[in-house]
């Protein structure tokens, strides 16, 4: 046994009572540190999120080549002086090439409204630097205007505080009501509808209670008549948020891709437009209808190095921006606007991505049409991508993007890529040929017989479905008129345009219209032979629309002869020449009565409208047993044989001469057949829903007129 010691005895009794204490003692609580994300912010997702489990907004704003990057936060009541300015220092508040910070609420204050200012070294031709400029977020999912906004401070040097553009502080509140909502799909009765939301029912005659006039309530009232017409898919011209001070009544001038364009709101509350919008797209839903939007990710409203700084030349002009070699005129100008967006980088395409996925998930957006999607091929340095440009691929991985609707305009003001040479494999195409050809055509030009043909059949020309290029019929959207250019029956009452009042001289707007006045300029004093070739033509545009194979579109309003006066570009005219006028409704019912029995047809008649081209289903004919493909020639007919898709048998014979043509039938007996359409006939005789049997297999024609047999499927087994 070991002896103890006096030693041992003492440190014994001090671990005893050592023991003793810490059994009695409570552990301190180990003390709560923000997280780095806490305290740094965190660079994704840019923009504003709003974090509820910590009660705090998460910003984020891209700009490589700033030196120095402020977040301003503004009350109501203080719209110049910023309630709290918070300077990021880039050794806690950037990575990479972000600028980031989190801000707890209980710091907020009274601050709903924010915004950035950004210094950095001025270079000629890449950076514009302002500190004084204030500048809204790229990402802001809502804009706020003061009552001073200014856009002309915004083009001169010196601060704009008090008259700029603000981001909205709104994401913490209520979200909205999506459920029971279902997304439509359409196929062959897809009918494409292009409208402007204001200009749908702004006209005083729309109809609408001034208050909801030409808003986005506005056209949710206006759902019943379009599912009379039958429209299955509506193309809304521009929305993003725009400047309200440009004279941009089209919207191609977007100031930012994530907010609606809050003056389309009935109500003037910024957190309230998304509701109104969401409301329409849920009521288009409820009506079978989908809702595409005709998105510009091309370009941006600040235009050249004299245009305005909001926000992407303030925040890094060369990282969003192509630059060009001319020192006179630092922006590469492809979209005719004065600057190009530069997707040769990397944030860019994200920045485009992520403003897709945002209509797509948070508004249930169903497509997109790209303006100038040839833009999004274009290198950095300009040049066009002919292989794969990484956007769309991009875009064709993205499992929210993938599957809706994409439609391009392929072509911008240096490229042209209709058809296979446009990058964007599976996507729509406008068929600018389509347009052309069959103007020409009706009009009266000589040659076009083949043409005609190639474009009736679904311009495989275009769209090859050969074993290496298997493009589909549907990938051409078929159109007469658009937005830009002549309505339909302009198209067919002036020679020339008439933009005058666009204040350019009568220069802007494009001379190749390939119209016809028929005889006469203009809608004054007009006799009555002119009026009834007019709208002669009119119902034979429309037959051959929806008689083609492809997807049909066709701009709100020539259904009842809208009216621009001639001008071919009132891209500025927020008025009633750029409005509806619904008056015309009721003076031409006829023609809608003949629109509204043609797309009925097309859908009652999915063997028009297919995936694949109609190949051996479709025989082509002329007057007699041959079609005339001469020069001379001005007429065709065909049989599609409907029995491979369980449809009719439907034969169409095309008379666009001057003079009288006697057509053969060229198949089974008179008595089969059924004249459904006869565009020389009067209303309501001109569209029989029934059918009026043949006599003989002899029809005489009118000139320029369309005649359309049906031949029932029983007749053919």
């Amino acid at each position: 046994m070991k002896k103890e010691t006096p030693g041992n005895s003492s440190n014994l009794e001090v671990h005893a009572h050592y023991s003793a204490d810490t059994a009695h003692s409570v552990a301190a609580p180990p003390i709560r540190r923000p997280t780095w994300k806490e305290a740094e912010g965190n660079p994704l997702p840019l923009g504003v999120k709003w974090i509820a489990e910590e009660q705090a907004f998460n910003f984020a704003v891209h700009s490589e080549h700033a030196e120095s990057v402020t977040l301003l936060l503004y009350s109501p009541a203080d719209l110049v002086n910023p309630l709290l300015p918070f300077q990021l220092d880039f050794l806690h508040n950037k990575s990479g090439r972000i600028w980031h910070c989190r801000v707890p609420v209980t710091k907020l204050g009274a601050a709903c409204y924010y915004a950035y200012s950004v210094s950095g070294e001025t270079i000629p031709q890449l950076h514009s630097f302002d500190p004084q400029k204030v500048l809204l977020d790229p990402y802001a999912k809502c804009i706020f205007f003061p009552p001073g906004f200014d856009r002309n401070l915004a083009m001169r040097e010196g601060s704009n505080a008090g008259c700029a553009p603000l981001g909205v502080l709104s994401d913490h509140r209520p979200t909205f009501d999506w459920s029971g909502d279902r997304p439509p799909h359409h196929e062959s009765d897809a009918i494409i509808y292009e409208l402007h939301v204001k200009g749908f029912t702004k006209n005083p005659n729309s109809g609408i209670e001034a208050s909801r006039a030409g808003t986005y309530a506005g056209l949710t009232e206006k759902i019943p008549y379009l599912k009379e017409l039958g429209v299955t898919v509506v193309e809304l011209m521009p929305v993003f948020q725009r400047d309200p001070q440009e004279r941009d009544y089209w919207g191609y001038m977007p100031l930012n891709f994530f907010a609606p364009h809050a003056q389309y709101a009935s109500t003037h509350r910024a957190d309230e437009q998304h509701f109104e919008f969401k409301n329409m797209v849920k009521a288009f839903h409820q009506a079978d209808i989908a809702v595409v939007l005709d998105v510009v990710y091309n370009h941006t409203c600040e235009g050249d190095h004299k245009g305005p700084i909001y926000s992407y030349k303030g925040l890094d002009s060369a990282g969003y921006y192509m630059v060009s070699s001319d020192p006179a005129n630092p922006y590469a100008n492809y979209s005719g606007t004065g600057n190009t967006l530069n997707f040769g980088q990397a944030h860019v395409r994200k920045m485009v991505i992520d403003s897709l996925r945002y209509w797509k998930r948070g508004m249930h957006i169903d497509g997109f049409r790209f303006d100038l999607a040839s833009v999004f091929s274009r290198n950095a340095d300009g040049s066009l991508n002919w292989g794969e440009a990484p956007i769309f691929s991009e875009i064709a991985a993205d499992p929210e993007l993938g599957p809706v609707r994409l439609i391009a305009e392929p072509w911008d003001t240096a490229a042209y890529q209709l058809g296979r040479g446009f990058p964007g494999l599976t996507w729509l195409q406008w068929n600018g040929r389509f347009r052309d050809d069959i103007r020409r055509f009706v009009k009266g030009d000589a040659g076009m017989v083949p043409e005609v043909m190639r474009r009736i059949y679904g311009s495989d020309d275009l769209f090859p479905d050969s074993r290496a290029d298997a493009y589909h019929a549907y990938q051409s959207v078929n159109y007469v008129t658009s937005h830009d250019g002549f309505t339909l029956f302009d198209l067919v009452s002036y020679d020339r345009k008439h933009n005058w009042q666009n204040g350019n001289n009568n220069e802007d707007g494009s001379d190749a219209n390939y119209s016809w006045n028929c005889g006469q300029e203009g809608d004054e004093a007009v006799s009555p032979a002119v009026r009834a070739l007019r709208r002669k033509q009119v119902k034979n545009f429309c037959c051959l629309l929806f008689l083609s194979n492809g997807t049909p579109m066709f701009r709100a309003g020539d259904e009842f002869l809208n009216t621009q006066l001639g001008n071919n570009n009132p891209y500025n005219q927020d008025n009633e020449i750029g409005w509806l006028d619904w008056s015309q409704l009721r003076s031409n019912e006829d023609i809608f009565r003949f629109f509204k029995r043609m797309i009925a047809f097309r859908k009652n008649h999915p063997s028009l409208s297919r995936s694949r081209f109609w190949r051996e289903d479709i025989v082509w004919y002329g007057v007699g047993p041959t079609v005339d493909l001469s020069d001379d020639s001005h007429s065709l007919a065909f049989c599609l044989h409907g029995a491979s898709q369980e449809d009719d048998d439907i034969y169409v014979m095309i008379n666009a001469y001057w003079e009288e043509l006697e057509f053969n039938v060229q198949e089974g007996t008179a008595q089969e057949w059924k004249r459904i359409v006869d565009t020389a006939l009067p209303s309501p005789d001109d569209f029989s829903d029934d059918g009026i049997s043949l006599e003989q297999t002899k029809y005489l024609l009118a000139p320029r007129s369309i005649v359309v047999l049906c031949r029932p499927q029983a007749e053919t087994q």
